[in-house]
Order: C-alpha cells, then sequence, then structure tokens
C-alpha cells in the first residue's frame, strides 16, 4: 500500500504532490528521505513497479505533479514509462537509477523526463528540481475558458479542404506559437486529420465523448496521441458508430480542452448541425472553407447570411486552391457572393498537394506557397507578427 510522508519550506511555489515509484523499500526511503520536511510537498511511496505500461494506470490511479521513478527496476521499460506519463502535459517526471549512465539520462529526457539524478541522490539537487517543477506547475495550470482560443474550421462543401487546412493549421501553430495545441477532428464518421498529419491513434474523440462524465485534463491526455512536432491529436475514430453525438457531451469535452490546453482547433467537416454546441461559441474564432465555384459561394452565402451575420472578425473567411486565372467571378462578385472579404487565399499548389498525398507528410513543414499561406494565417492567430515573425519563419520550416 503507498504510504505518505510529507516534509519544510526547501522551495517557495504551489503545493505539489509527488509519487515516488520504486519498488526497491531502501532506495524508495532514501528518495522519500531527500524529499523529507518540505511541507510544500505531499510524497506518496508506490511500493510495486509496473510490469508494463498498461500496468501503470493501476498503480497511479491519480494524476500527480510530480513522478519521480527508478529506472534500475526495468531499464527497458523505464522509456515508454516516461512516455507515458509525460502524455500528461501537466505532469512533471523524474528519474534516478544507481548509475551515472549519460546515454540512458539522455534517452530519458528524449522520452520526457525532466530530470536525471544519480543516487545517493542529493537534498539540494533534488530542492532545486522540485523548485523548476514548481514554476512548471505554475505555468501549466489549467486555463479559463477566456484564456484559451478556440479555432474553429468548417466547410461550405465536402471536399474544399477543410481537413486539409485544419491540420496543418494547427501543426504551424503549435509552433509558431509554442503553446499548448490540441487538434480535434469532429469530421465523423470518417474524418481523416491523423492521415493528414501520418499519425497512428488509438482512442478518439468518440471515445473522449463516452468519458465525459469522468474526462478532465489527465483523462485528456491519455486518449491524445503526440505529433513529432509536440502537437496534441484527438482524432477522429477508425470505424462507424451507432452512438449519437451528445450536445451535453460535445460541451463538456470542449471545456475540458480549453482549460488544459492554449489552443484548441477543431475540424468539424461541413457539420452544420454542430452550430448550437461551445465549438461555436461566440470567442471562437470560426475559418469557413470554400472555393470559387458556384455551388461553394451558394452555401457559402447562406451559410453567412443565416448563422454568421453578425460575427464581425470572430469569422474569418478562407478562400482555398485559389487561382487567379481561373476565377469564374470577379473578386466584386466574389466579395457580394460572401457578403464581405475574404480575409485568407490559400494557393492552388498542385505539386505541394500531391507530395502530401505520396508522402504523408504534413505539407506545412515543407517551404511552398500552400505553406507559407498556411502559416500567415497561424502566426496572425497567434499573435506572431512583426519583427518576432520574420526571425522565426526560416527555422519554423526547419523545424
Amino acid at each position: 500500500m503507498p504510504s505518505a510522508s510529507n516534509g519544510s519550506d526547501a522551495f517557495e511555489g504551489p503545493f505539489l504532490t509527488v509519487a515516488i515509484l520504486d519498488s526497491d523499500a531502501q532506495r524508495r526511503k532514501a528518495a522519500a528521505q531527500a524529499l523529507a520536511g518540505d511541507k510544500s510537498l505531499q510524497v506518496t511511496e508506490i511500493s510495486s513497479f509496473p510490469g508494463t505500461v498498461e500496468e501503470l494506470a493501476q498503480l497511479l490511479p491519480q494524476t500527480y505533479n510530480v513522478v519521480l521513478f527508478n529506472v534500475d527496476c526495468d531499464r527497458d521499460l523505464a522509456f515508454e514509462l516516461a512516455e507515458s506519463l509525460t502524455a500528461n502535459p501537466n505532469s512533471y517526471v523524474m528519474a534516478y537509477s544507481s548509475k551515472s549512465d549519460t546515454k540512458l539520462a539522455v534517452h530519458l529526457m528524449r522520452a520526457g523526463a525532466r530530470e536525471f539524478f544519480t543516487t545517493p541522490v542529493d537534498p539540494a539537487e533534488i530542492a532545486a528540481a522540485m523548485q523548476r517543477a514548481a514554476d512548471h506547475y505554475a505555468a501549466t495550470a489549467p486555463k479559463s475558458k477566456s484564456e484559451s482560443r478556440l479555432f474553429v474550421f468548417l466547410g461550405t462543401k465536402g471536399g474544399c479542404g477543410v481537413t486539409t487546412l485544419a491540420a496543418n493549421f494547427a501543426l504551424a501553430l503549435a509552433q509558431e506559437s509554442e503553446g499548448n495545441t490540441l487538434l480535434m477532428d469532429f469530421g465523423l464518421p470518417l474524418g481523416d486529420v491523423a492521415i493528414n498529419l501520418g499519425i497512428k491513434t488509438e482512442y478518439s474523440v468518440a471515445s473522449a465523448l463516452k468519458l465525459t462524465d469522468r474526462l478532465d485534463a489527465g483523462l485528456l491526455a491519455k486518449l491524445v496521441v503526440k505529433h513529432s512536432t509536440g502537437l496534441s491529436v484527438l482524432a477522429s475514430p477508425s470505424e462507424f458508430s451507432d452512438d449519437p453525438m451528445l450536445l451535453d457531451s460535445i460541451d463538456k469535452l470542449v471545456t475540458v480542452a480549453r482549460e488544459a490546453y492554449d489552443f484548441v482547433v477543431v475540424d468539424v467537416g461541413s457539420r452544420i448541425d454542430l452550430l448550437n454546441t461551445s465549438l461555436f461559441d461566440k470567442a471562437a474564432i470560426v475559418y469557413l472553407i470554400t472555393q470559387v465555384g458556384i455551388s461553394e459561394m451558394l452555401n457559402a452565402n447562406r451559410m453567412v447570411s443565416k448563422f454568421f451575420f453578425t460575427r464581425d472578425h470572430t469569422l474569418q473567411i478562407v478562400l482555398n486552391r485559389y487561382k487567379p486565372s481561373d476565377l469564374l467571378f470577379d473578386e466584386r462578385k466574389i466579395n457580394e457572393a460572401l457578403t464581405r472579404p475574404a480575409q485568407w487565399k490559400i494557393p492552388d499548389d498542385y505539386a505541394a498537394a500531391r507530395r502530401t498525398r505520396e508522402t504523408a507528410s504534413p505539407m506545412v513543414l515543407v517551404d511552398s506557397a500552400i505553406a507559407r499561406a498556411i502559416r500567415e494565417m497561424a502566426t496572425s492567430a497567434a499573435g506572431v507578427t512583426g519583427e518576432r515573425n520574420e526571425k522565426r519563419g526560416f527555422f519554423s520550416f526547419l523545424r
């Protein structure tokens, strides 16, 4: 059974819960002793070690601010545990070993661990680490809905490029803003955000909606998958589901997502049936994606006139696959159809689109006319402008 020990004022910061994961009693007690005396800490000793990543949830049924675990229990499993633990954006993971192994430390850091100690642990060293954890926790504390930003991508017609734009915008937003960013795919039942980003997912939006009665930031973090760029993704289910999407469940998921992430990007496809959910909160930025075609312009006019007429800057119209030489209408007629000028024009770049389809690599990661246009949208959304944007631009593509 876990045992708790409290401890003194070695650092200033918020109250932290700490779990020590080690099956060796002597090592575990020594680590706990190094933390003893800190009244800002509540330390729980976990007396067993998981045999698999799946067993981790049983040993840690609650979310701890800091998890300190011994890698000598199972070095092969240590990296997987670090990755699993750091899936929660509010967790701070530390590891310790009896051996001073630089390669091991580097691998653990790459897997997500933020601190690495060699036993016996120096109390001053671990106190400094706890101060950094306190700073991290304060910086990543749940945000109010007013502090986070919600971006919703809605299409005037199927096939107008909503998913491609939403996925690449979210990825660019995560890089340009360096903020905690989540992309959710509500294009059920056939959403393909995961395909656009070249990732595989185990859980989905449908999984989250089934768990809304106990959904919180910690559980949401276990359902998302991280893209290599750091973007968190909650994809569409890979199979058809007969379960109805309850509006209350959608609202709960959106609320939890906005409390846990700085930026939430949502692909809703052409689903106007979701207009009465909190996805279309008045503060949400709605990107209405259309093309310069007869049916697309007609749909855009109907949607803006009926649903978004009272929105000003929170509605941004995006003309996708824009090619001036092939336009059926002149600029004046396009503006009349849309009832206002479009804020964004994404060029028609067949070579970039084809490269993306063939390589399953997001187009925004390779320099092209499309990539530059989408990144401009993302930097504007993130508030990254002017000189700062110019300095970041080249390195953003390198990332």
